[in-house]
């Protein structure tokens, strides 16, 4: 039977990789006693996987119910942030409380987000640990803003206190100094997270409620919410817990909520004076509290057992030096050599946890005779005998564990700061635990009952109402896979004979429950997916069956009470990734969270026989659907495209889909790793002269004359950056023009105001589109008006759509009524031939060219004649309500992919100029004219999106490449290797900082997706694994400064750089990163390579000699 919200707790665990969640998550598992005290901390009892056990890192989030009989104070103390009241008070020790704990194991590594932020989503507290040498790591960081997002309240755990002693050397009360200060940058970490999101945050958020966000954000050992860990050895404490300790064995006689003021801090106890001082750091008076009552016991604990080792002839395994200097070591070790409770040594572990132990033997009245602490040596080999203890580290584990109980320390902090479900939904995570708002709400005449009926499910879920007449609300926030054999269910319907249960698959929902009593099998539940705004369409109704999760186990349940945990099966063929369930129609799903990262690493997925192409296709559909981070697509091409955050991330899915969803049943073959690249353009050297730019003439750029991007249409009449494309019948004419849009500029577009550091950028677009005919006085905010006064559209890729000014008013709008435009015969050079003695459309086009030689902002006001009926209006008419918006549709085309690769466009602005428009008289002698051929809105896309790439041809390319930021540590010794790696690849550090007193390196730098793949491994082969395996997320894009199409020219650049081949192939001879990049893709995408033209010119080959 589930207890009640108010005795139920919902918890995870998260933090950096290797700092020790999972061992952490053992020794509270013990506690249980779902495993054994020898096993825990070292069997990883969460990370059911055999990958995960393979490569020692967690990679999916695993949940387990723990029960715990909390203790509370005698004193009532109130919750972090002051919401909730007091903590419950009882008038005696007796009266402990059976409470029911949701524990989530998450990944720390950067490619497994995804899981964090589901269990982030499920739990009200979250266990932040941080490892006392390490201290805050990149992860670190983003773990508690995202935790703070989500509305969690933390307890911080100081993890691998011990390595303070052990590695580093640390005396006490240096250790107490060190903890101190990194108390003190987490809550500097935090309070600058606060301030930073207070910014977003509106008014009526403010007030209370950010002082609770500020209270519950400040880590302080007196209030409980830290606690001071080694999970390896399974011991831990709090403050308030060891003030209790220390009265009750009277080795400080001040009571408890005074002692906890003073037992951390600058403040050291006198003994003879029964006083607290004040202690000074670089004083000789003695160390302070913490360190003597705290971390004193502990030190000698473990010198005591090295010292015992010493003696029987070990080396100590647990100090860094092989021995604890305080003892010599003596007799011959043997095979079977223990250390025994008698051995030189054991007397000081005898004596040090006589005092200050926060056992529940000593906390509780009601003792644990297999916890209790031993006073004599027989005692303690009584101990040691019963678990088999005989080296060094299940000695320090089996009596710590007695003497301070990690499992403990844990679940009474989380039991005491963290809320129940029914104070988080009502008073910490209002927004994250909210219903989305109906669509009809907002109507003028909203729908009465069913808007009334939604409140009423709205007030029970800030409740969490677990009555039996509440509505039940349950929100799906990520599924899971798991093998039939992990389900211990006789109502399933039965396998068939030659089935195995462990290869047969089951997709299970997690979900948190959050009014209501969810049932099996007896209700027919809503399901609402997260697009669903409240709208009449059909709503799925699906029987469901509800199981608590116990690791790897699922344990099925008729029904679960609001305020807990579960697994529910039967929902895998609605094929979303986030469900909301009710019993009743007026629900609205949760709200729910962004995932905040993107994929980073693709590959192309393909069977190796084609009639398995079915199975793959399930296969795939199932990955993403048990993992949320996963984005499957399918290209035109019929490439199936798996994109996943890294290449951990990618291998593992990989491996999922050949031995779970396709039970290893066909073989795959998977591509190189694709990158995404941006194409884009640079300046040309004189493009701040309009004027020069225009009447310039300059041979043309050399991917303009090889193929395939010379065999680009419309490419002949388009030079330096312009183009006019002519629609197909020559029935009109678009004039356009490309320029480089700088990120800042761009950023001024977006936010309608100077940005700072934008002046230089926009003063020089100003001056390359001749925003003022006085350049000499052109500001900054003028060519910003001006852009803002041509700004037709903007993307997200950085790129936006102008029109010029005599275009908008009419003026570069021409009708040609000989009834077909003028088109060029165009000669090498690009000018229009002189031999042509009547052209019709000529003087039209020539009419328009002179307009363009005003700029953007044309001086010439509107020449529109007065008489609407004139052939210019017909045109104009034409323009602004049939081809314009089709012209924004081009705009959108052309962005979606460039000529270089066919990748998207990026940092590019494009200009319409001037149209042309073929225009006729009425027939029947009726005054006027009309538009004399057809223009549909696809001939108008398909000429803009041609004039858009011909331009961006005949201007400099440039590709655009994601950098990625890593974060890694490194000693001394394998800095010189990590950065040969990071310069063969591009890679440039950022920073690099010593941690606090260790010999590591904390270095951040970029590196480009392109060369990151393979990094891992050759880092750890290079630098002997001196350097820890970086993580790896997006950065930004980043201009490659390298033209793909430059050849050396002079003398020196071919002694330089080479001779420029030209044996069939066109390429320029060099290292060229960018041309590179262009042909893989060109390749991958099957498109023509213009290395792979093996003959040149065939008519001048010819065959001198034959092989016989």
């Amino acid at each position: 039977m589930l207890p009640p919200p108010d005795s139920t707790r919902l918890v995870t665990i998260i933090a950096h990789v290797d700092h020790g969640k999972t061992t952490l998550a053992d020794n509270l598992i013990e506690s249980n006693g779902i495993i054994s005290e020898r096993l825990a901390g070292t069997l990883r009892y969460l990370d059911s996987d055999a990958e995960e056990q393979r490569r020692g890192i967690t990679m999916r989030a695993s949940a387990i119910g723990l029960r715990h009989a909390y203790v509370p104070p005698k004193m009532g103390a109130k919750r972090p942030g002051g919401k909730g009241g007091p903590a419950p008070t009882s008038p005696s020790p007796a009266s402990a409380r059976d409470m029911v704990i949701h524990l989530i194991d998450s990944p720390g590594h950067v490619d497994f987000s995804a899981e964090v932020t589901s269990a982030l989503l499920l739990c009200d507290s979250a266990i932040l640990v941080v490892d006392a040498v390490e201290g805050l790591c990149a992860r670190t960081h983003s773990l508690a803003r995202e935790a703070y997002l989500h509305q969690l309240v933390p307890v911080l755990v100081i993890n691998k206190v011990d390595r303070l002693c052990m590695e580093m050397g640390l005396d006490p009360s240096e250790a107490y100094v060190r903890i101190r200060e990194l108390i003190e940058s987490m809550n500097a970490v935090c309070a600058a997270m606060l301030n930073s999101a207070a910014v977003d945050v509106e008014e009526s958020d403010n007030g209370h409620d950010r002082e609770v966000e500020e209270s519950a954000w400040n880590f302080d050992p007196v209030k409980g919410n830290v606690v001071f860990a080694s999970a390896l050895h399974g011991w831990g404490f709090s403050v308030p817990t060891l003030a209790r300790s220390l009265f009750k064995s009277k080795a400080v006689p001040l009571k408890p909520p005074l002692m906890r003021q003073y037992l951390f801090g600058d403040f050291r106890y006198d003994a003879e004076t029964g006083k607290v001082m004040k202690w000074k750091q670089s004083g000789g008076s003695g160390g302070p509290m913490f360190a003597e009552y705290a971390l004193a016991p502990i030190w000698e604990i473990y010198e005591g057992v090295s010292q015992a080792a010493s003696s029987v002839g070990m080396k100590s395994e647990l100090f860094a030096d092989g021995n604890v200097g305080n003892g010599a070591r003596s007799g011959k070790k043997t095979e079977n050599t223990k250390i025994e409770a008698t051995a030189p040594g054991m007397e000081r572990v005898i004596s040090a946890v006589q005092v200050g132990s926060t056992s529940p033997s000593i906390i509780s009245p009601e003792p644990n005779d297999e916890r209790s602490l031993p006073s004599t040596a027989q005692g303690l080999q009584q101990i040691l005998s019963r678990i088999g203890a005989g080296s060094e580290s299940p000695i320090v584990s089996a009596v710590l564990r007695r003497y301070r109980p990690l499992s403990d320390a844990v679940l009474d902090a989380v039991c005491e700061t963290g809320p129940s479900p029914t104070e988080a939904a009502s008073n910490y995570r209002t927004r994250a635990l909210d219903l989305q708002n109906p669509r009809y709400a907002e109507d003028p005449d909203p729908q009465g009952e069913a808007l009334e009926a939604f409140r009423r499910m709205q007030c029970a879920v800030r409740q969490c109402d677990p009555g039996d007449d509440a509505p039940t609300v349950a929100h799906v926030c990520k599924f899971a896979s798991t093998n039939r054999s992990s389900v211990n269910d006789p109502d399933l319907p039965p396998l068939p004979p030659d089935k195995d249960p462990s290869s047969c698959n089951m997709i299970m929902g997690i979900a948190r429950v959050l009014s209501g009593t969810l049932r099996s099998e007896d209700v027919e539940y809503y399901t609402f997916g997260p697009r669903y705004n409240g709208s009449d369409v059909d709503v799925p109704k699906q029987k469901v069956r509800c199981y608590l999760l116990m690791g790897s186990s699922f344990v099925p349940v008729s029904s679960v009470p609001a305020g807990h945990i579960c697994a529910i099966y039967n929902l895998e063929a609605l094929q979303l990734k986030t469900v909301t369930l009710s019993d009743r129609r007026e629900c609205m799903p949760l709200r729910g969270f962004d995932f905040g990262l993107q994929p980073l690493v693709k590959v192309n997925v393909e069977p190796v026989s084609a009639s398995d192409t079915d199975i793959l296709e399930r296969g795939l559909l199932k990955l993403s659907l048990a993992d949320s981070s996963v984005e499957v697509t399918a290209t035109a091409k019929g490439e199936r495209i798996l994109a996943c955050l890294g290449e951990i991330h990618l291998e593992q899915s990989i491996l999922d889909l050949k031995t779970v969803y396709c039970e290893n049943s066909i073989e795959l073959r998977i591509s190189s790793p694709i990158t995404s690249f941006c194409e884009t353009t640079d300046w040309f050297h004189n493009e701040c002269d309009f004027d020069s730019l225009l009447e310039g003439k300059s041979p043309p750029l050399r991917q303009a004359t090889i193929p395939p991007y010379c065999d680009e249409e419309g490419l002949g009449y388009a030079q330096r950056g312009r183009c006019r494309s002519v629609l197909s019948g020559r029935g009109a004419a678009i004039s356009i023009r490309a320029i480089p849009l700088p990120r800042s500029v761009y950023s001024c577009l977006r936010n309608k105001e100077l940005v700072e550091g934008s002046e230089d950028d926009l003063i020089t677009v100003g001056k390359a589109l001749k925003c003022s005919s006085d350049e000499s006085s052109l500001t900054a905010q003028m060519a910003l008006d001006a852009l803002l006064k041509s700004l037709d559209d903007i993307d997200a890729n950085g790129n936006a759509l102008l029109e010029s000014h005599a275009l908008s008013n009419g003026h570069s709008v021409k009708a040609v009524i000989s009834g077909e435009i003028f088109v060029s015969q165009k000669e090498d050079d690009g000018n229009v031939q002189s031999d042509n003695v009547v052209v019709d459309g000529l003087d039209e086009y020539l009419t328009t060219q002179q307009v363009l030689r005003g700029g953007l902002i044309c001086p010439i006001g509107n020449s529109m004649k007065d008489d609407t009926a004139s052939a210019d209006t017909i045109a104009l008419q034409k323009w602004r309500q049939d081809m314009r918006g089709s012209a924004l549709a081009g705009f959108q085309l052309a962005m979606r992919a460039g000529p270089l690769c066919e990748e998207p466009v990026r940092g590019v602005a494009v200009i319409l100029e001037s149209v042309e428009i073929a225009v006729a008289n009425n027939v029947n002698g009726a005054n006027g004219f009309h538009v004399s051929k057809d223009i549909t809105g696809g001939m108008v896309v398909a000429a803009l999106r041609s004039g858009v790439r011909c331009a961006l041809l005949t201007r400099p390319a440039r590709l655009v490449e994601g950098h990625l930021r890593l974060t890694l540590h490194s000693s001394l010794a394998g800095l010189g290797s990590l950065h040969a790696v990071l310069s063969r690849r591009r890679g440039k550090v950022v920073t690099d900082e010593m941690v606090d007193g260790t010999d590591l390196i904390q270095v951040t730098a970029t590196i480009p997706q392109a060369e990151s793949f393979g990094l891992a491994p050759e880092l750890m082969k290079k630098s002997s694994g001196d350097v820890t395996a970086p993580e790896l997320v997006f950065s930004h894009w980043e201009v490659l400064d390298e033209d793909p199409f430059w050849i050396p020219t002079t003398d020196e650049e071919r002694e330089d750089y080479g001779q420029n081949l030209r044996t069939g192939d066109t390429s320029t001879g060099l290292d060229n990163n960018a041309l590179k990049y262009i042909r893989n893709v060109r390749d991958r995408k099957g498109l023509l390579v213009d290395s792979s033209k093996i003959v040149i010119a065939a008519e001048k080959q010819r065959t001198l000699s034959r092989k016989k």
